[in-house]
């Protein structure tokens, strides 16, 4: 085998990790990722060896609330997709009305994503909690969710106990910090949508009746399904230093081929 080829297979089996590191920096640093809201603590990993400090962010707690088709849900069941929510009532003659399209807007477009292969919509959850849930009975939720061609098993509209749903508005969605504490712990009337990323943390507000914060929340839902923990392994990674063989005798036939072929210095008289 000439120099030339053996260089050649060297880089030929080389490349493909170069690459991937290459690509794996350039997207890492290109990609703006979701923010993260409210930690609760910090705490020390090993990843690989290297001892790493990662913050440990506010997962939303459960809740056990009834959805418009009478059937009992939790929050838990939820853990590993992607939820949308935001917080209405059924008589409500102002902003609900136009959330509740919005909401619906969210839906079809999900739909039609996955009809086009372009995201799994089955990681992807809403959920529209009454703040009325006294008056917003079972059967009003389901006149309501009909009258707006609501999908009932991916967008749920829960009512419940009043302090169940207010508190976690408030303790879990943090909504009292986000809207400056102008919401009425006694009244709670928001137009915010809240995403909350597939381990129950929170990772964005957005207004729900403005067409750009609805565009970035339709965003933000993409890279988070495209966003990996960190202590996952890539499984392109893997396949890659499972050839690992190959590329430690590639290198060593081409350090012994480059000791063979070089050239003896030639000696200088004095």
């Amino acid at each position: 085998m000439s120099q030339k080829a053996l260089l050649a297979l060297c880089v030929a089996l080389l490349l493909p990790v170069a690459s991937y590191f290459l690509v794996k920096g350039i997207s890492q640093d290109s990609l703006r990722m979701p923010k993260h809201y409210y930690f609760d603590d910090t705490k020390d990993t090993i990843i690989n060896g290297k001892l790493h400090q990662d913050t440990i962010w506010h997962q939303v707690g459960n809740f056990e609330l009834t959805n418009q088709l009478g059937k009992t849900v939790t929050m838990d069941e939820l853990r590993g997709r992607i939820v949308i929510a935001n917080f209405f009532f059924t008589r409500c003659p102002s902003i609900c009305p136009g959330l509740s399209r919005n909401m619906k807007m969210i839906q079809d477009g999900l739909k039609f994503k996955d009809l086009t292969k372009r995201i799994d919509t089955t990681f992807v959850q809403l959920i529209s909690f009454s703040v009325d849930p006294e008056r917003d009975s079972v059967p009003v939720l389901r006149k309501y969710a009909d009258r707006y061609g609501v999908n009932h098993d991916m967008w749920w509209m829960l009512t419940g106990p009043k302090k169940v749903i207010y508190d976690y508005a408030l303790e879990e969605l943090k909504l009292g910090l986000q809207d400056g504490g102008t919401v009425d712990s006694a009244f709670i009337h928001t137009e915010k949508f809240v995403l909350i990323d597939k381990q129950g943390v929170v990772r964005g507000y957005y207004n729900g009746l403005d067409s750009a914060s609805l565009s970035s929340l339709g965003e933000d839902v993409t890279l988070l399904m495209l966003e990996k923990d960190k202590q996952e392994k890539s499984p392109v990674l893997a396949k890659l230093l499972g050839l690992w063989p190959v590329y430690l005798i590639a290198l060593a036939l081409l350090a012994i081929f480059i000791r063979i072929t070089r050239k003896p210095r030639t000696q200088t008289n004095a």
